[in-house]
C-alpha cells in the first residue's frame, strides 16, 4: 500500500497563487509516476497534471502556463500561479500501480479561488 498526504489547499484571490504538497509513504517502489487531479461536486475528477518517472509531465491545457508540477522522490508539488475562479475544486494527489495501472489516491485538499 502506499499513502498519499496533501497539504497546501486554501482560499485565494483570482491572480494569486498556491503551493501543493503531497508526501508519499509505504510501498514506494510500486508506483510509476504522480500527479495531481481535481474535482468539482457534481463532475467527474479531471487530470491537471501528471510527471512519470523518467520525469515526462502531462498538463492539463487549462492549467498549462499557470500550473508548474514537480517531484523529488516521495515529495511532489504543484506550484499554481495566476489562479482563476474556475481553478476552485478539491484537489488529490495520485500515484499509479506499477503492476496494473491502478490507482492510489489522498484525501483531497480544498482550494477556493474568490473572484
Amino acid at each position: 500500500q502506499v499513502q498519499l498526504v496533501e497539504s497546501g489547499g486554501g482560499l485565494v484571490q483570482a491572480g494569486g497563487s498556491l503551493k501543493l504538497s503531497c508526501v508519499a509513504s509505504g510501498r514506494i517502489w510500486s508506483i510509476d509516476g504522480m500527479g495531481w487531479y481535481r474535482q468539482i461536486p457534481g463532475n467527474q475528477r479531471e487530470l491537471v497534471a501528471f510527471i512519470k518517472d523518467g520525469g515526462q509531465t502531462n498538463v492539463a491545457d487549462s492549467v498549462k502556463g499557470r500550473f508548474t508540477i514537480s517531484r523529488h522522490g516521495i515529495l511532489l508539488m504543484l506550484e499554481m500561479t495566476n489562479l482563476k475562479p474556475d481553478d476552485t475544486a478539491v484537489y488529490y494527489c495520485n500515484a499509479k500501480k506499477k503492476e496494473n495501472g491502478g490507482d492510489y489516491w489522498g484525501q483531497g485538499t480544498q482550494v477556493t479561488v474568490a473572484s
